[in-house]
């Protein structure tokens, strides 16, 4: 990929469904699609090849020549910054409707997340700036780490051998890390307590299965310390503004039905994040009824259950952006997730 598809794509992978869907044509194990773009002066074509491979080719419609100036990122003038513009537009429609988004660079590490995910509800967190790699799991109800996974060197935990590589630091029984180190693929904690932690390297080496197990008892450590019985949980939960009005339906109603897919509970806090071209938190609301079954499902969308959610409070588009939250470590809004604390220390001190 050049470097300004790199920073399109980044952390996405390419859906075959999505790609036909869009108008990409089969031809072997390629996908290809040719369209016009800057009013039908070049025609642009892009190749995918698995998950995560592309190539694409401008060429200019009257010439016929290949044309390669908005490659170029010192490349100046008018015309060719049309170009820029139109090419990457071109590719963050490609990116919007053909991918799908993943956390970490590596298939394990991101198969792991969505299993992590669908069992506790919990995403990862992204709590330092100079580590984008490094995400946190951590248990709502205690806050509690239970997995960190990180992106390194592979010398860091293994000296005879180099390469980037992802690891998952997990807290076990102690007795249990020394039976383990002995097999392949298990290390010492990496940067972190070494008597109670241990790291995995996420190589796909170790089947999905046997870490989740593990993953497990090291979640069953972070339920030590609970919330007490009415406090009340935090969740960040996304809206598409293609598909739902919500300001709309809240014009209309103080209280309104919402999917429900994570262990909400009646009282807890729902704050919605409404996406594009919006990208912020908007609204604070209540789960005043959770649980109540419902059966829909379209193209887009499959509800199995919702809630109801009182409106507490409406924001300023400014006072929770998106890029407000990444600053407190939540890089991306896919599903319902925990708030991390130091986002609720924020919200509740701003307001």
């Amino acid at each position: 990929m050049d470097s300004f598809a790199v920073k399109i794509f980044k952390n996405k992978i390419f859906n075959e469904n999505k790609l036909l869907k869009f108008g990409f044509v089969r031809e072997g194990k390629k996908f290809v699609y040719t369209g016009d773009i800057l009013d039908n002066q070049f025609s642009l074509t892009v190749v995918i090849s698995g998950e995560k491979e592309m190539e694409t080719k401008l060429v200019d419609i009257i010439s016929g020549e290949l044309y390669t100036l908005h490659l170029v990122e010192t490349a100046a003038g008018s015309f060719v910054g049309h170009v820029k513009e139109a090419y990457e537009n071109a590719l963050m429609l490609i990116a919007q409707a053909c991918c799908s988004d993943t956390y970490f660079a590596y298939a394990q590490a991101n198969r792991l997340t969505d299993l992590i995910k669908s069992k506790y509800h919990d995403s990862p967190e992204f709590l330092w700036e100079k580590s984008p790699g490094f995400g946190v799991f951590r248990n709502p109800q205690s806050e509690k780490w239970y997995a960190l996974i990180s992106r390194v060197d592979r010398s860091k935990v293994d000296k005879k051998k180099s390469g980037e590589v992802e690891i998952l630091n997990i807290k076990l029984d102690k007795d249990e890390i020394q039976d383990l180190l002995k097999l392949d693929g298990f290390y010492p904690a990496y940067h972190m307590n070494k008597k109670s932690w241990i790291t995995i390297i996420l190589d796909g080496s170790i089947p999905d299965e046997k870490i989740m197990e593990l993953i497990e008892k090291s979640h069953g450590f972070s339920e030590g310390r609970k919330k007490t019985e009415n406090a009340k949980s935090e969740w960040l939960v996304p809206c598409n503004p293609k598909y739902f009005d919500v300001d709309a339906a809240f014009k209309k109603s103080g209280e309104i039905i919402w999917k429900q897919s994570s262990n909400i509970k009646t009282g807890d806090i729902v704050y919605l994040y409404v996406g594009a071209p919006l990208s912020a938190v908007r609204y604070k609301c209540e789960a005043s009824e959770v649980d109540i079954p419902y059966d829909y499902k379209d193209e887009n969308l499959t509800i199995n259950k919702v809630m109801k959610i009182r409106l507490l409070k409406k924001y300023d588009k400014d006072f929770l952006s998106f890029k407000i939250l990444k600053d407190y470590g939540v890089n991306a809004i896919r599903g319902p997730r925990s708030i991390p604390r130091i986002l609720s220390d924020f919200i509740n001190k701003k307001g």
